[in-house]
């Protein structure tokens, strides 16, 4: 059954919201006038004004009870938060046209999170197609000639007098350290490890690789079996761990972080936790990689999550449902 015959045929199963304030209100209307037909007041303001107080009661009642539902509604789309999908609205018990609303938004939440899902999957994938051609590039092309120069300077400095072997030495230090750092730009790019290895020894390899220059002890905690992930999952859990790592390095200040990975037959879980002076911004507002994570993770499903510790540091989390597709 489409989504449109759905609610229609769910439309045709309520009463409608008018007839279900004004018979009400119609029948205490009605009552107070038979009661002062029988028995007219002829001065007689207390029972005027307690006939009010219970007509106003009972208004107030059938209001506030009809209505509450779109109060929640509005509550919950103010607070939605497109990069934490899966929020709906809560569900009533008496069946109206808010409940046809909290139906149909439900449903355009639906199609709103896969269009988004579907648009950051190709943004992503040409975006890693991208960093795959330069990394390419940058390899067979900028590292070939670098080290091409390199050997030439080689063999220069075997035939050179000493007065320009010093020169010649410091011109071959600098292409070795530019043909060492075009090699780094080209792994941060497109870790080739992950896609002849896996995630596992891609992980264990990025630890190693932000440890030893920057002198942050990272301590790992990786399962060695993963149930079986698509590309694109580990892709993502891979440019998370990515991430972190490079904030602890650039803005944490900290001595020591922990990456650890494990799984269960409901989900995969990466935690990185660092011991440096906490985040500012936990819920990701104004900076741009925390905002990046996020989008990653609602492209496979996953959940992000980021806090500061009581004591100091902070700790990333994603949570990908196992089985999750993009």
């Amino acid at each position: 059954m489409s989504t449109r015959s759905g609610s229609a045929g769910f439309e045709g199963r309520y009463v409608p919201l008018f007839w279900r304030l004004f018979i009400p209100n119609a029948c205490v209307l009605a009552a107070a006038c038979i009661v002062l037909i029988v028995e007219p007041a002829n001065g007689r303001i207390p029972s005027m004004v307690g006939g009010l107080t219970v007509m106003l009661g009972v208004n107030l009642l059938l209001m506030r009870r009809a209505m509450d539902p779109l109060r929640r509604l509005i509550a919950m789309m103010r607070d939605l938060d497109p990069l934490q999908p899966g929020r709906r609205t809560l569900a009533t018990r008496s069946r109206s046209e808010v409940t046809v609303l909290s139906q149909t938004f439900d449903e355009m939440l639906d199609r709103v999170e896969t269009g988004r899902r579907e648009s950051a999957r190709r943004e992503l994938l040409a975006q890693e197609e991208e960093r795959r051609r330069v990394a390419s590039e940058l390899h067979d092309e900028v590292g070939q000639n670098l080290t091409a120069v390199v050997l030439q300077l080689e063999r220069t400095i075997a035939g050179a007098s000493a007065d320009q072997r010093e020169a010649l030495i410091r011109s071959r230090d600098v292409a070795a350290q530019l043909l060492e750092d075009v090699r780094r730009l080209a792994r941060v790019l497109r870790p080739e490890v992950l896609d002849e290895l896996g995630l596992v020894p891609a992980l264990t390899n990025l630890c190693d690789r932000i440890s030893v220059p920057t002198g942050v002890a990272i301590e790992t905690s990786l399962r060695g079996e993963m149930p079986p992930l698509g590309p694109d999952v580990e892709l993502v859990v891979y440019r998370v761990a990515q991430e972190s790592l490079t904030n602890v390095v650039r803005h944490a200040g900290a001595r020591r972080a922990e990456v650890e990975l494990t799984a269960s037959a409901i989900d995969v879980r990466l935690r990185v936790t660092d011991d440096g002076r906490g985040i500012a911004d936990p819920a990701g507002t104004t900076g741009n990689g925390i905002r990046g994570m996020r989008e990653r993770a609602v492209l496979v499903r996953g959940r992000l999550t980021v806090e500061r510790l009581p004591g100091g540091g902070t700790t990333v989390g994603l949570d990908i449902p196992v089985g999750a597709r993009p």
